[in-house]
């Protein structure tokens, strides 16, 4: 996969059971072994959200995908904390961060994510980028 340049999307975090393969340890492992392996992480990694947010910004083809993060549903179990929106920013407008959504399981509305990332009030070309440009990367697709 990592010489093919395929995006696997991975739901590597601990939630919602911890596992031995579950963490960002087993996928720090893996990047290790393939660092050019184009991973798109789930959820931002909840609630790991340091350190899966450390892995997209050490490996060049880890991105984080936006799905439940920041809902009411996920804030109520995972809150993300303030402290990250600095660097969530810096990913999102680097390409690092992708729009996710899960639709049709997710338990709100297919809007709601979108208005959740709004109101993190990172701003119209982080929106721009997180919601559209960093996807159209990820598939090899030209601006």
């Amino acid at each position: 996969m990592a010489e093919a340049g395929i995006p696997v999307v991975v739901h590597a975090s601990s939630m919602p059971v911890p596992g031995r393969c579950t963490g960002p340890g087993p996928i720090a492992g893996v990047l290790a072994a393939h660092p050019a392996l184009a991973v798109v992480v789930a959820h931002l990694g909840m609630p790991e959200y340091d350190e899966f947010l450390g892995l997209a910004a050490r490996y060049r083809n880890v991105r984080l995908d936006t799905t439940m993060a920041f809902t009411d549903f996920a804030e109520a179990t995972a809150p993300f904390p303030a402290r990250l929106r600095p660097p969530l920013r810096d990913l999102g407008l680097a390409g690092k961060v992708v729009l996710g959504s899960d639709l049709p399981t997710i338990p709100y509305p297919y809007a709601h994510q979108l208005h959740s990332l709004e109101r993190l009030d990172l701003g119209d070309e982080w929106l721009r980028a997180v919601c559209w440009h960093n996807g159209i990367q990820v598939l090899g697709e030209p601006l």
